[in-house]
């Protein structure tokens, strides 16, 4: 039988899941691809991997997709590793970096900065080395394990999974399980199990991981909400409609 292909993301905040696919049976099963999150959406555009943990931005540009389990990466206000940082306030920014890593985060952003803040801004894609550009009136989108470090460096940050709970009353999904073809039934029901089995053993999983600039079991216990329950549900259908509108 063919190994189905799993992409997944390397950052701290997937982990669990990572954790739970690896240590359970399904892992026998699947081809697991980990990778930053654009470069795991761009793999499932091009239908090179079956499934992904990818950036929900990405879900309209798919032929068909199918989101299988109930896990994924959320918020329910403050997510601390995807945050807006500069020098200046917010009314002084003129101009702002966006992550070439993210995707939902580049979204998420031009939605706050035109509905919640309502300021006009230059966007710009971003290089490898953005974040020494965050100075005078440039600041940048940062996610993932880098912006840990950056909340130490930047004179402001602005936690974008806050200021989404502010602006609409509703948690944030930034990542889904999102396939591209049907899956079965029973390989979704196992595949729940492993990521579940992530979850119980988050634990286990804090001792092996390195990160000097934030508490973990904060992160994973408080910042991320990996069940996507029905409010998390009712906050990507919400964005996935802003997202259309400035698509």
């Amino acid at each position: 039988m063919q190994k189905i292909k799993v992409g997944i993301v390397n950052y701290l905040n997937a982990k669990p899941l990572v954790y739970g696919i690896k240590h359970s049976p399904i892992i026998d099963t699947i081809k697991l691809v980990e990778d930053y999150p654009a470069c795991i959406a761009q793999q499932l555009l091009n239908n090179e991997i079956d499934v992904g943990l990818i950036p929900v931005a990405v879900i309209p540009k798919l032929k068909q997709h199918y989101i299988i389990s109930d896990y994924g990466i959320g918020c329910d206000g403050e997510v601390a590793s995807v945050c807006l940082f500069s020098e200046v306030p917010m009314e002084q920014i003129k101009k702002v970096l966006l992550d070439y890593q993210s995707l939902t985060s580049v979204r998420l952003i031009q939605i706050l900065l035109k509905e919640y803040w309502k300021i006009d801004v230059v966007f710009e894609q971003a290089s490898k080395n953005f974040r020494d550009e965050i100075k005078d009136t440039t600041s940048a989108v940062v996610i993932g394990d880098r912006a840990f470090e950056q909340r130490h460096i930047s004179t402001y940050s602005y936690d974008l999974g806050l200021a989404w709970k502010q602006h609409t009353g509703l948690p944030f999904v930034f990542a889904a399980w999102v396939a591209n073809k049907k899956i079965t039934n029973s390989f979704i029901q196992e595949f729940s199990m492993a990521n579940q089995f992530g979850l119980d053993h988050i634990s286990t999983i804090i001792p092996s991981l390195q990160c000097a600039y934030y508490d973990l079991s904060i992160y994973f216990t408080k910042n991320i909400k990996f069940k996507l329950n029905n409010n998390l549900k009712l906050g990507l259908e919400l964005f996935l409609k802003k997202n259309l509108s400035i698509l």
